[in-house]
């Protein structure tokens, strides 16, 4: 599991173990890490703004505060189908596994008369996804986006030059039905778009990000919006 998933999942745990918190071992135990690395997701969680508190001694451990805790939320079968249609229909998405895991968590929950309408209508929904790039990948990209550390990946360029590039991701823009990183690129000391489909591997390195801001990239498409579009 990489860690940004982990720290979700942390989260998740964490808020369901209530008022009764729940110790750093068994946290260790469940994720598989040490306590020490436990207690550094800890920490990561609490610099990111998540209400976490802790209950020293015998019968401690860690939890998150019910104010931090989002209300139950209700949503229509026609609602929760166009959630699954999103994400399958951009399967190649950054993030697009986390998503389709919580969109289930969701369905999960649905009273069982709204589960069993959005299953119909879903059937009812089809989408011809194309094949997106392998999840170790992804997974790679996700996490040097989210921990902004930098990139090492092998790109393979339109006219089939391959290159190992240390790549500081900056953001993830879809056009033209392709997924693009785009970043500062160390091999050219420049502002570049890599299509995700042609990054052959990647792994993150422990180096930090300098600071590169989207102000860099450019002026982008009248059309272009982040995926967070609050309404006024």
């Amino acid at each position: 599991m990489k860690r940004v998933e982990r720290l979700h999942a942390l989260s998740e745990m964490l808020r369901r173990s209530g008022a009764r918190g729940v110790s750093a071992e068994r946290l260790a135990r469940e994720f598989e890490v040490s306590v020490r690395t436990i207690k550094r997701d800890l920490d990561a969680l609490e610099n990111s703004g998540a209400p976490i508190w802790s209950r020293p001694g015998p019968g401690g451990g860690y939890g998150l505060a019910v104010e931090g805790s989002l209300p139950p939320v209700s949503l229509s079968p026609a609602q929760a189908v166009a959630l699954m249609a999103a994400v399958s229909a951009a399967a190649d998405a950054p993030y697009a596994d986390l998503a389709a895991a919580g969109i289930q968590k969701i369905m999960d929950v649905l009273d069982p008369k709204t589960r069993a309408r959005a299953d119909e209508l879903a059937h009812r929904v089809w989408v011809n996804a194309l094949p997106s790039s392998s999840r170790a990948t992804k997974s790679a990209l996700e996490e040097a986006m989210a921990e902004q550390r930098v990139l090492r990946i092998s790109y393979t360029s339109g006219d089939e030059t391959t290159t190992t590039r240390d790549v500081e991701p900056v953001l993830f823009a879809a056009t033209n039905g392709q997924w693009y990183l785009v970043g500062w690129c160390r091999l050219r000391n420049a502002m570049r778009w890599f299509t995700v489909s042609r990054i052959e591997r990647a792994s993150v390195t422990r180096t930090a990000c300098v600071g590169h801001s989207i102000h860099e990239v450019g002026e982008p498409p009248a059309n272009a919006r982040p995926v967070l579009a609050r309404r006024g």
